[in-house]
């Protein structure tokens, strides 16, 4: 018998258990400029702080979301060590991770001021001239300086999303590329299309170019400071400026939309029509990776974590998407659900666009 398989499955799980290590080494350093930002920003708070929330779910169990957020990692590596996907963790210069980290723990004072005085919405302030931005958009989500609009927001957010999940944020959304990987493992990818729906500063961008070098990639995005940001992480992809209400592109031109951390920050209707552009972009058979936030039924035991989160970090529409049938939202699309899975805070649904099989129709914009 061929020792080679032996030796692939070595290979795999090497990579994983140097992933893992990686890993550990972000989520420390992360968790600690986390604890650095509570600690020194607690002097910038304002005395017109409200009150905490109120809240009805139980706490977790004693050293249950310790436990959750470790599954998370081990989830991943597991992915790895199976070769679903290569290792995606790196670790940034010293000098660069202490930069980004001063820069948090500076506007973090900023933000705690923000936060305590109510200032929900001066991100419109940032708007560029000419643009044309939903109001909803206009939000500065997690009281973020500059909203979606500025540079400084852009360089900031993958580190501002690390040390708010002291490092999981990267195991969490690769759940969607878990799914996507699995489904399409020992497809040839030459020729599919993948579209990244609101792709932000390209964390998961980099993810699928890693785990699908033969495919096209194209990020969708309505920043373009954000857009500029994922163009220096994932070159490999083509970047679009779009809202995603109304996608450039034409019917059935795309064999896969991942959409990551999006629906939780879309007005209730909204959340219906761009479910409608993702089935309308698909091609039959096409896939839908989605990832976002957990919900209090998936997971009982950290209800009571997501039910005080939009109250602390200005999220608007979450408690509506925390109720929302999900499976339900886009079946009503057309897309039907085939697996899911969960990782800590994070959710991902697998979802396909069943329909009788069309002439595979070409990548083209539609505008």
């Amino acid at each position: 018998m061929s020792k080679r398989p032996q030796a692939i499955r070595s290979a795999f799980a090497g990579e994983g258990r140097a992933h893992a290590a990686r890993a550990a080494v972000k989520a420390a350093w992360w968790g600690a400029t986390g604890a650095a930002i509570r600690a020194l920003s607690g002097a910038a708070k304002s005395p017109a702080r409200p009150a905490p929330p109120p809240v009805s779910a139980a706490p977790p169990p004693r050293g249950y979301v310790r436990r959750a957020w470790l599954a998370a990692f081990e989830k991943d590596a597991a992915d790895i060590a199976e070769g679903l996907y290569p290792p995606t963790e790196r670790i940034d210069d010293p000098l660069r991770a202490l930069g980004r980290a001063a820069d948090l723990i500076a506007d973090a004072r900023v933000v705690e001021r923000r936060r305590g005085n109510g200032e929900a919405r001066e991100a419109g302030d940032e708007e560029p001239a000419g643009g044309a931005y939903p109001a909803y958009y206009r939000q500065n989500f997690h009281f973020q300086s500059g909203g979606w609009f500025t540079a400084e927001s852009a360089r900031r957010y993958e580190a501002q999303v690390e040390t708010l999940f002291s490092g999981a944020a990267g195991a969490m959304r690769r759940r969607a590329l878990s799914l996507l990987a699995r489904a399409w493992r020992g497809r040839d990818h030459r020729g599919l299309v993948i579209l990244d729906l609101a792709c932000g500063s390209g964390a998961f961008l980099r993810d699928l170019a890693l785990a699908f070098p033969r495919a096209r990639l194209i990020g969708a995005d309505l920043s373009a400071a954000y857009l500029e940001e994922a163009s220096r992480r994932c070159e490999a992809a083509t970047l679009v400026q779009a809202n995603v209400e109304r996608l450039p592109f034409a019917d059935g031109c795309v064999d896969a939309v991942t959409c990551v951390y999006l629906f939780h920050e879309l007005p209730p209707k909204v959340r219906g029509a761009v479910a409608t552009e993702i089935a309308r972009v698909l091609r039959p058979g096409g896939l839908l990776a989605f990832a976002d936030a957990l919900q209090g039924a998936d997971e009982p035991r950290l209800a009571r974590l997501l039910e005080v989160f939009p109250a602390y970090f200005h999220e608007p529409y979450f408690a509506s998407y925390e109720t929302t049938d999900l499976p339900a939202l886009f079946a009503a699309a057309g897309l039907t659900l085939r697996e899911k899975d969960q990782a800590f805070l994070t959710k991902a649904l697998l979802l396909e666009k069943l329909e009788v099989r069309a002439e595979r129709a070409p990548f083209v914009s539609a505008r």
